[in-house]
């Protein structure tokens, strides 16, 4: 037993010894075999297909999906009165903007209590609208309002405005406490100045030099008006003269009753005296009619002396009218020159008076008092503060970020709007963006790889999300030599829940009419005639130069047309490389 353990064991060792010299001898090589196992292969040309496809050059760009349209939004000034700001209560955010929709007539914010108003309008506002306010965000606001739009912040603006601001909850800015004192102290100053300039023309007048022509003056004019009334009051007749044509119209009335009497007594004793039918025909009555002739025309006569004598008499009556006329015009001619000299002499004594320039200063001084006192009444009243009013070039909009929060200062932007619609946005390389032209169609992926269409809408400054973004200067490139650029998705579904997500998007810049030849770019050479080749690989390492036009390029392939038909076509394989 022993010895066969013993043996078992000795050629057990033997084989360990043979496996591990077996193992060492395959490791180990000569010098020669080991140069030629390092030797480089036997070189071999690198071809390509040659591929007919419709080629498409495209400009890749990363960007965000964002959306479009951002503004950044600013108060144009105070929201409220005059009391705010520096001067006063600090612009506190009481209500910061609320990121989301927001219509025309929304409350973007609230600050100090106030609102602030978003309304549609391509004109910012910059400036408050008081009453008398002019000009084309004026008419803005009456077209936001629904009034009648007249570029003035006239009485109906006025009461629209007030309107808009109750029914909203709030109420219209009205006249400060500093706009009320200043509107009683312009008051008083022109109280001041008609008291001082009454008091300085009584001193004028009761000075000795003046008061004499004063009262002379005075006096003149009250004879002048005494004329006046005396004229105006003239009576066409006096009551003596009345009287006496009162009893001459009456002696003409009896004179021509008497004729009437007459006349008709000599009518009737001139009838013929009635018969019976059957006489002889009717003669004439032997009366005597001559004395009722004689009565008639001595009434007659009575008449006309009576006429004549009233005639005649308002013929005098006439003359002496005139004549008091004449002197009653004559009176007032003199009262007239009299006041004129008496004013003339009273203006001369005032000029040369030393109280004369103090009435000149008072006087000016009591214009310039009214003047601002109207200045000021134009302006005052119901006012629109320049900060209560945003104009949105279109609404509805919606809020992108708030850039304030309640409690915050008013130091400048508030918030960033953009419309409901999306974009992206992105750079590209300033050569790249030479090809680039507004309307090329584009595709985009998404994260998830979604592809969907897209179209440039805006390249250099117009794609700019922020007016900061271009602040170094340089129209449309940036200091690294970018150019940014905005696209506009063909389609907005399920779009929202991946804003701000990145997007990879590729711009078609050119594309070839239909298939066509397709090489890598690697594969044409340039001859020393300056013509562009291409070598098709045959058996073995021969090859073949095919003369070509190249043409699009694109992602790493350039179209190739054969000189001579037929040379080239689909399935060749043409030489990249030699190696």
């Amino acid at each position: 037993m022993r010895r066969s353990r013993v043996l078992a064991l000795v050629v057990a060792g033997v084989l360990v010894i043979a496996g591990v010299g077996w193992a060492v001898g395959s490791r180990l090589r000569s010098p020669a075999h080991e140069a030629a196992a390092r030797q480089p292969p036997k070189p071999s040309l690198v071809t390509a297909p040659v591929e007919r496809r419709t080629l498409t050059s495209t400009v890749t760009v990363s960007g965000t999906l964002t959306y479009g349209s951002p503004l950044p939004v600013t108060l144009a000034g105070m929201v409220g009165g005059a009391n705010g700001g520096a001067n006063g209560t600090p612009q506190r955010v009481t209500t910061a903007p609320d990121p989301g929709p927001i219509r025309e007539g929304d409350v973007l914010m609230q600050v100090n209590g106030r609102p602030v108003f978003a309304l549609q309008g391509k004109r910012p506002m910059y400036r408050p609208l008081v009453p008398g306010t002019e000009g084309d965000d004026v008419k803005q606001l009456q077209r936001a309002l629904r009034v009648k739009v007249t570029g003035v912040f006239d009485a109906a603006t006025v009461a629209a405005a007030k309107r808009w601001y109750v029914k909203r909850g709030y109420r219209a800015q009205e006249p400060d406490l500093e706009s009320r004192k200043t509107l009683q102290q312009l008051r008083q100053a022109v109280q001041t100045a008609e008291e001082t300039l009454a008091a300085d023309r009584k001193a004028l007048n009761e000075g000795l030099d003046v008061r004499p022509l004063r009262l002379r003056h005075d006096n003149a004019r009250r004879d002048l008006r005494a004329a006046e009334r005396g004229l105006a009051e003239a009576p066409e007749i006096t009551p003596e003269q009345e009287t006496q044509l009162a009893s001459l119209r009456r002696a003409v009335r009896a004179a021509e009753e008497q004729v009437l009497t007459a006349e008709q007594a000599l009518t009737e004793a001139r009838k013929p005296e009635p018969t019976p039918t059957t006489s002889p025909a009717p003669t004439p009555s032997a009366v005597d009619t001559s004395l009722l002739e004689m009565k008639l025309a001595n009434a007659r006569q009575d008449l006309y002396d009576a006429q004549q004598a009233m005639a005649a008499y308002e013929e005098q009556v006439r003359v002496d009218r005139d004549r008091r006329l004449e002197e009653l015009r004559k009176a007032v001619r003199t009262a007239k020159e009299a006041e004129a000299t008496a004013a003339q002499a009273l203006s001369r004594a005032r000029k040369v008076s030393p109280l004369r320039m103090k009435v000149t200063h008072s006087k000016a001084n009591l214009a310039d008092a009214r003047t601002m006192l109207a200045e000021f009444r134009k302006t005052y009243g119901v006012s629109v503060p320049a900060g209560e009013i945003v104009f949105l070039p279109k609404l509805p909009a919606r809020i992108d970020k708030a850039e304030v929060k309640p409690g915050d200062t008013i130091e400048g932007k508030v918030a960033t709007v953009t419309s409901s619609t999306f974009a992206v946005s992105g750079s590209v390389d300033a050569k790249e963006a030479k090809l680039l032209r507004p309307g090329q169609e584009a595709s985009m992926e998404t994260i998830d790889g979604t592809q969907l269409s897209a179209t440039l809408t805006a390249t250099g400054e117009e794609a700019r999300l922020t007016p900061e973004e271009g602040e170094n200067g340089q129209k449309g490139e940036s200091d690294t030599g970018s150019v940014p650029i905005l696209l506009t998705p063909g389609s907005a579904k399920g779009l929202k829940s991946l804003v701000g997500s990145p997007m990879t998007v590729r711009i078609s810049v050119g594309s070839t009419d239909g298939e066509v030849l397709v090489v890598p770019v690697a594969a044409v050479v340039t001859s020393a005639d300056g013509r562009p080749r291409v070598r098709v690989a045959l058996d073995g390492d021969r090859t073949r130069e095919v003369e070509v036009r190249t043409g699009l390029t694109a992602d790493g392939d350039v179209e190739v047309t054969p000189v001579r038909a037929g040379e080239l076509k689909k399935g060749d394989r043409v030489v990249v490389s030699d190696a």
